[in-house]
């Protein structure tokens, strides 16, 4: 039975996530603030912590932010009223695997949670992908999640990581934004929203731009490939 934590200082709303997670069968807590949220995630262990944002004493996202350099395999949903594109960036920044806006369906925070949880699940040694990913002297380590550029060290944020780590699978084809928002931030694709061009633009910044060959590059109306070209 799965272990969830909801951070939540509404608390009507907090009680009627906790009782639709129970009924599916998960075991779930409630904290109606910041300070108690972070302070319980740290030392219980949780699986999953729903998170808003507007909370009294520490806010969601710096609760986020230091869950994250804890614990890096606890995932965590955010929740709030702010549905601006920046909004969602910090929260993704922090180390945010989800991201719902109020007010929603508690149905279908119950299929996002269910899909965090099924992509964590353990898989058979058989089917371990690849540890090491390269392309020309760019090199990912998924055990030890460090990144290379020739000898330099490059440090990605969580999402940084995951988008190179998706397009160094699928080196020499065009992804585009559709597939990019779907399988790396497993959301629904929305054509007015930029973040994957924001992070595309973060990782040619960390990756590219003081180094040759070039290795991001964009195909007008198609979306991104990684190459050698």
């Amino acid at each position: 039975m799965k272990n969830i934590l909801i951070v939540e200082d509404e608390q009507r709303l907090a009680r009627n996530i906790s009782q639709t997670l129970m009924d599916e069968g998960y075991r779930t807590a409630i904290a109606y603030d910041g300070d108690s949220g972070l302070q319980r995630s740290l030392e219980e262990p949780f699986d999953l912590v729903i998170l808003d944002i507007n909370l009294p004493g520490i806010n969601g996202y710096e609760v986020c932010r230091q869950l994250r350099a804890a614990n890096e395999q606890l995932l965590v949903i955010m929740l709030t009223a702010l549905g601006e594109v920046e909004d969602k960036l910090q929260g993704f920044e922090r180390g945010a695997d989800d991201y719902m806006v109020k007010p929603f369906d508690l149905r279908e925070l119950t299929a996002r949670v269910a899909t965090c949880l099924r992509r964590t699940a353990p898989r058979p040694e058989v089917h371990e992908p690849e540890e090491i990913l390269q392309l020309a002297d760019l090199t990912l380590n998924r055990k030890t999640r460090q990144v290379l550029r020739g000898n330099h060290t490059v440090v990605l944020t969580a999402k940084e990581f995951s988008l190179l780590e998706y397009m160094l699978q699928n080196p020499d084809r065009v992804l585009s934004k559709q597939e990019l928002t779907e399988r790396v931030w497993q959301l629904r694709f929305d054509p007015g929203t930029n973040v994957v061009e924001v992070y595309i633009n973060y990782l040619r910044k960390k990756i590219d731009k003081d180094y040759t060959p070039k290795l991001i590059h964009t195909r007008s109306g198609q979306g991104y490939v990684l190459a050698i070209e």
